[in-house]
C-alpha cells in the first residue's frame, strides 16, 4: 500500500521540487497538489490523505492556521524558506520541518521518518515493511532503491560517493561517509575506518585490528579501536 501524499505551497517550483524527488520513491503517491491552503483544505475534507507537505507563508490562509484547522490532521511535514517557526510548528506536532532549498538527503531522511511513524500506528499494513528496517538510496538520476538495513554488510567510502554492500549486491551512491552513517541506527552500525562503516551483527571475527565479514578482512582505524572493540563486546552479551 503507497503512502498518499498532498502537497500545498503557493510557489510552483517548490511543488515541482518535491513532485521531483517522490515520483522516484516507488512507496509514495502524490494524490494532489495546491497552490492554496484553502483548497487543501477543502480536499481533505473528503479525501483520505497519510501525509501533508506544508508551506507556511501563503496569502489568505497560512500554514500555521490551517493546521490548526485540522480536527484530524494526517502527519504534517512543513517545507518553508524560513526557518523561525520551527519551533511553533512542533507544538503543533508537526513530524518534521525542512528549510528551502530541500537537498535529496534530507528529504530522504524525512521520508523514512513517515515511514516508522506510520508503521508504528498500524497505518502500513505490510508486515515486510514493519519488521524490517529500511532507508531509501537514490541510484541513479532517476530511481530510489528501497534497502533493508538487516541486508547491509559494509558501506565503503569512495570519496564523494559511497558503495553500500548487501546481500543481494552493491549500490554506488552520491554520499559522505558521516552523512549516511547518521541515517543509520548507532545499536546497528559503526564507523570503524574513515573508510568504512560496518553492521555489528556481520562482524564474524575480531582480529588485532581488523575485522572480518563474509570472508574478507577490513582494518579499524587506530582512533576508532577502542570504541569498536567496546560494541562488539556489548552486543555479544
Amino acid at each position: 500500500m503507497k503512502i498518499k501524499c498532498l502537497i500545498i505551497d503557493d510557489e510552483p517550483l517548490a511543488i515541482n521540487v518535491i513532485k521531483n524527488y517522490l515520483e522516484q520513491i516507488d512507496d509514495f503517491e502524490i494524490i494532489n497538489t495546491f497552490n492554496n491552503a484553502i483548497d487543501g483544505l477543502n480536499f481533505l475534507k473528503s479525501n483520505a490523505i497519510d501525509v501533508v507537505f506544508l508551506d507556511i507563508n501563503m496569502p489568505v490562509l497560512d500554514g500555521i492556521n490551517f493546521i490548526k484547522s485540522l480536527e484530524n490532521p494526517p502527519l504534517i511535514i512543513i517545507t518553508s524558506a524560513y526557518d523561525e517557526y520551527a519551533l511553533e510548528t512542533y507544538e503543533l506536532d508537526v513530524l518534521d520541518y525542512l528549510v528551502k532549498p530541500i537537498e535529496m538527503p534530507r528529504f530522504m531522511k524525512t521520508l523514512n521518518k513517515i515511514s516508522k511513524r506510520l508503521e508504528s500506528t498500524n497505518k502500513i499494513p505490510t508486515s515486510t515493511t514493519k519488521d524490517t528496517p529500511f532507508i531509501f538510496i537514490k541510484i541513479d538520476k532517476k530511481k530510489m532503491k528501497k534497502i533493508f538495513l538487516n541486508e547491509i554488510l559494509i558501506i565503503e567510502s569512495l570519496k564523494d560517493y559511497l558503495k553500500i554492500k548487501t546481500f543481494s549486491g552493491s549500490y554506488i551512491v552520491h554520499y559522505t561517509l558521516k552523512d549516511f552513517t547518521n541515517l543509520l541506527p548507532p545499536a546497528d552500525f559503526i564507523r570503524i575506518h574513515r573508510s568504512y562503516t560496518v553492521a555489528i551483527d556481520k562482524i564474524d571475527a575480531l582480529e588485532g585490528n581488523s575485522v572480518e565479514i563474509e570472508g574478507l578482512r577490513y582494518v579499524i582505524g587506530r582512533s576508532y579501536l577502542d570504541e569498536v572493540k567496546q560494541k562488539i563486546l556489548d552486543a555479544s552479551v
